[in-house]
């Protein structure tokens, strides 16, 4: 499926909520065990839009198929150049390349604002679409932390996987 992809708006906030929601509930990409409501969805839209890091969505036929962002990989201020991406797509359009270009597209704009590294922290050592993915798309795995969470009635690791951006660490970042 060929999508168009943009930035994400306030009025994609119930459909990246209802996206979300599923896979709160019957996946373990997440660890949250409650889908957050909308207001909580448009809290973290708005903590992730007002930094400048980029919030997009895959539309199809008019609908929102799929998002991605990226966000701080931690809050101190040596991780600056280091963001965590976050890619999810409507259960019924999985399989259909939509993750791909939305990952594509968010490291093109995690380059753009200066990102040297990106880490995928993947959910289940089992999720191969997720691993797969990001392998594809030039991560590499750093690591997996064992039975890290707890989700229906089952230890779940996490994945950690890396990519560098641009120069990544061969040179200092502007500003650095």
């Amino acid at each position: 499926m060929n999508a168009a992809i943009r930035r994400a708006g306030a009025g994609d906030i119930p459909r990246i909520a209802e996206i979300y929601a599923h896979h709160v509930r019957s996946g373990l990409a997440s660890f949250e065990l409650e889908p957050p409501d909308e207001a909580e969805v448009k809290a973290r839209y708005e903590a992730v839009a007002s930094r400048g890091f980029p919030w997009i969505v895959a539309e199809s036929g008019g609908r929102v198929v799929g998002y991605a962002y990226a966000s701080l990989y931690r809050s101190r201020p040596g991780y600056r150049f280091t963001l965590e991406d976050s890619v999810y797509v409507d259960p019924d359009c999985t399989g259909q390349g939509i993750g791909r270009q939305l990952l594509e597209r968010l490291l093109a704009e995690c380059l753009v604002i200066g990102c040297r590294q990106v880490i995928a922290v993947i959910g289940d050592s089992g999720n191969a679409a997720s691993i797969g993915l990001h392998r594809a798309l030039g991560f590499e795995t750093a690591g997996t932390l064992k039975a890290v969470g707890w989700k229906f009635g089952r230890w779940v690791d996490s994945v950690l996987m890396q990519r560098a951006l641009g120069p990544g660490d061969a040179m200092p970042p502007a500003g650095g």
